[in-house]
């Protein structure tokens, strides 16, 4: 039976309060696991304003409705409101997801700055920076963190070693095809990557070339023309937990109906022979309706 692993990017404090409860009491009710991500420090939502000239990206603001779905007080932190620190404010909530056996893991300390930094930073800023996470996820339930999914699918040649140092034992930081070690420059990294396979909503929502299509249906159509293939959906905490609910849910039931396994990263990778993963480069490059570079798996940037 072919899989989708549910990964639910949790990128801001109103989606960690809101979102993840209403995601967390669906996917109970309809028998499903996810792994969440968490973002574990100060929400600084705000200065991605700072990406208003980056191709694409208004573009996608009209689309999405950024306002309606992360609500202005959000979008105001870090820039005219000071940003609160999820993990601290967070942490009872937090402990409540795992204590209901859902996987949980590392999304970023700080989404902002790790979006628009890591891929250009150095050793030492992305230490810095996945430190704080690791230590943060460490303070509140107890033990190293097993997954990372980098936050924007952003990431340098650094952060493989740094995952392996901090206890990741497999990480969804990537976009591509299927599981794979990462390989920079000649160099592969010892943790393996669980790459985002499908559009998420955010990049179907408005987009002309599909002529109205929901986005639910073009999920499902995606997943019906390769049925024996596994497949990664990567979800958000503030739209598939807020507006959007209603819709995730429907796309969950057809998912089910049509015989495909809901699941856990942590059980996906449980299926694997991790140690015979093909080797793949990772590279920049753009996916259809998301705004600048991400961190592509090779085969699938050229193919």
């Amino acid at each position: 039976m072919a899989l989708v692993a549910l990964k639910v990017d949790v990128d801001t404090y109103r989606g960690t309060r809101e979102g993840v409860p209403r995601l967390a009491e669906l996917l109970e009710r309809i028998g499903a696991r996810a792994t969440f991500l968490f973002s574990l420090g100060p929400d600084h939502t705000g200065r991605a304003i700072r990406r208003v000239f980056r191709r694409g990206f208004l573009g996608k603001v009209q689309r999405t409705s950024v306002l309606r779905h992360y609500g202005l007080r959000t979008l105001l932190y870090g820039v005219l409101l000071p940003g609160p620190h999820i993990g601290r404010r967070c942490r009872e909530l937090m402990l409540g997801i795992a204590r209901r056996g859902f996987e949980v893991g590392v999304h970023t300390w700080d989404h902002v700055r790790w979006q628009d930094r890591v891929a250009a930073a150095s050793e030492a800023w992305t230490r810095r920076e996945l430190s704080l996470a690791c230590r943060e996820f460490a303070d509140i339930f107890g033990a190293a963190p097993r997954v990372h999914g980098a936050a924007g699918w952003q990431m340098n040649r650094y952060v493989p070693a740094l995952e392996r140092e901090f206890g990741v034992r497999y990480a969804s930081d990537t976009r591509g095809t299927a599981p794979f070690l990462p390989v920079f420059g000649g160099a592969a990294g010892a943790v393996p990557q669980l790459p985002t396979t499908l559009p998420t909503f955010d990049e179907l929502i408005g987009r002309g070339e599909l002529h109205g299509t929901d986005p639910v249906d073009h999920l499902l159509a995606l997943t019906t023309g390769t049925p024996e293939r596994d497949q990664v959906f990567t979800l958000h905490a503030e739209l598939e937990g807020g507006a959007y609910l209603p819709s995730f849910e429907r796309l969950l039931l057809e998912w089910r109906a049509r015989g495909l396994r809901l699941t856990d990263l942590g059980s996906y990778a449980g299926l694997l022979d991790l140690t015979s993963l093909p080797h793949c480069e990772v590279v920049a490059g753009s996916v259809e309706g998301r705004s600048g570079t991400l961190a592509l798996q090779s085969q699938w940037a050229s193919g």
